[in-house]
């Protein structure tokens, strides 16, 4: 984190089940850079989706990285099993945003229908982005936020190591 920053990087991206935001934000603190020249942004996990538990995982989130204010909120991903849950940890993002706590919020890893179609009409998107990647393109995702004015964003866009059926890592080039 620290070269990454020496060199010039001013976006990172971390998450909650990444289980590296307290090093992310230590190495931010450590660089040298203003806090205002970086924009963190990361991601609430699932465990903590239903109202209060996305406020209380907003608070964990910004105490492991030390700041006041998060950039980006994001949802990690949708939890169709309770997708009420997911609705709700939505609410508790545009408060979040409301109050000034964070920047901006949106979703990761949402499918159109039904994910992205049940927030149509359901307040405030404030910015919602969800995510694609030059392997996994989502025409469909990107068509959708094209007409609701949705940021997408990409994720691991030069490529990344994922993992193959039988658990072995791939470079992709």
């Amino acid at each position: 984190m620290e070269a990454a920053l020496a060199t010039g990087y001013r976006h990172i991206d971390t998450a909650a089940a990444y289980g590296n935001e307290r090093e992310v934000g230590e190495a931010v603190r450590s660089s040298g850079v203003a806090r205002d020249h970086v924009f963190l942004e990361t991601k609430i996990w699932i465990s903590d989706y239903g109202y209060d538990e996305t406020l209380h995982g907003f608070e964990k989130s910004a105490g492991k990285l030390g700041v006041d204010q998060i950039d980006l909120l994001i949802l990690h991903q949708a939890m169709p099993s309770a997708f009420d849950k997911t609705l709700e940890a939505y609410r508790a993002l545009e408060t979040l945003l409301s109050e000034g706590k964070v920047r901006a919020i949106g979703v990761s890893n949402f499918m159109v229908d039904p994910h992205l179609a049940a927030r149509e009409g359901g307040g405030d998107s404030g910015g919602q982005s969800d995510r694609g990647n030059p392997y996994f393109q989502q025409r469909e995702v990107q068509a959708f936020a094209a007409q609701h004015e949705i940021l997408t964003q990409a994720w691991s866009p030069i490529g990344g190591i994922y993992v193959l059926p039988g658990g072995q890592p791939r470079q992709h080039p």
